[in-house]
């Protein structure tokens, strides 16, 4: 089994100036002239943290992270009062992605995105797919309605009743045959007794049920109340307008993925992005390494997805020369 490469520090970090009032945050770390990647996280609205380095070798790899507009240490935070969330779609950040890669002059990047991070990974890949040297994509998410009917609408609830209540809890009785539709409506609510409650339980929801087993920890990183404000306006917002896709659009167009390497990394188990998207994603892009993850949910860390998605960063670096 594989596991983390030891912590390291960025090298170089920044603010970068990425129009509509936006500067999205960015660092490198590992080796200055290794092989870039760059790392893709979940959400939307989630934000990096100093594992997300340990997926890559250090000696071999020139890491890129970056917070998506509107959470982490991006600006202006999606928490803060009258933030506007009306420059903040896919296309969006498809293009500071592409404005990232050349302002620090890389030709080609590996791309690294498990669940709302495939999902722009995959937009990115299918826009830029001359800049995509791989794609390593994970607990695949692509924004279909029948994928959010089923985690936000109540499919998983016959899974995770006990979780379900809570997040039901801030929405009025006569207002839940559309959750997604009410909860925007809690969430743009300007009263913190409204919005508040309302961000905490769609963000617990979220932490709840991504994991095979229980993680208290992973709850109360989800718990936190700017976080989970941030994380629940800005998937909200995506949510809503499905992505700012056609139904299907990312499995339809993959076959312009048929020549970048790629690994699509799928939990058995994973109630958050069932399997299914993935198997579809695998049969429209068969040119990919399907690896089924046997006792696993959705989270990265846990020991089968972590081990795979090491072995395949770590594959797609042989032959790159050490510092």
């Amino acid at each position: 089994m594989h596991s983390f490469y030891p912590e390291i520090e960025p090298y170089e970090s920044g603010l970068m100036d990425v129009g509509d009032g936006q500067s999205i945050y960015w660092e490198t770390s590992g080796n200055p002239y290794g092989k870039p990647a760059v790392f893709l996280h979940g959400g939307p609205g989630g934000e990096t943290q100093p594992n997300h380095r340990r997926l890559f070798d250090p000696a071999k790899y020139r890491i890129v992270l970056l917070d998506q507009r509107g959470s982490g240490r991006s600006l202006p935070h999606a928490s803060d009062a009258g933030a506007d969330l009306s420059t903040n779609t896919t296309w969006h950040l498809v293009d500071d992605l592409e404005l990232l890669r050349q302002y620090l002059r890389i030709d080609r990047w590996l791309v690294f995105g498990g669940s709302w991070g495939s999902t722009l990974a995959l937009a990115y890949s299918e826009t830029h797919p001359g800049r995509v040297s791989e794609l390593v994509l994970r607990g695949i998410f692509t924004l279909r309605k029948s994928e959010l009917d089923w985690f936000y609408e109540g499919g998983a609830e016959a899974v995770f009743p006990d979780a379900w209540e809570g997040f039901l809890a801030p929405v009025p009785l006569d207002e839940r045959d559309n959750l997604i539709h009410s909860y925007h409506r809690l969430l743009a609510d300007p009263d913190p007794a409204i919005h508040g409650p309302a961000a905490v339980a769609w963000s617990v929801w979220e932490a709840s049920t991504i994991t095979l087993l229980p993680r208290p920890d992973v709850v109360s990183t989800f718990a936190d109340p700017r976080y989970a404000l941030a994380f629940a306006r800005i998937e909200n917002h995506y949510f809503v307008n499905r992505g700012f896709f056609d139904d299907g659009q990312l499995i339809r167009d993959a076959g312009v993925l048929a020549d970048i390497p790629g690994v699509i990394i799928q939990g058995r188990y994973d109630i958050c992005t069932p399997a299914v998207t993935a198997w579809d994603l695998h049969r429209a892009w068969p040119e990919a390494e399907f690896v089924m993850v046997p006792d696993a949910g959705h989270a990265f860390d846990e020991p089968g997805i972590l081990s795979a998605l090491i072995e395949a960063t770590d594959r797609f670096a042989e032959g790159w020369p050490d510092a």
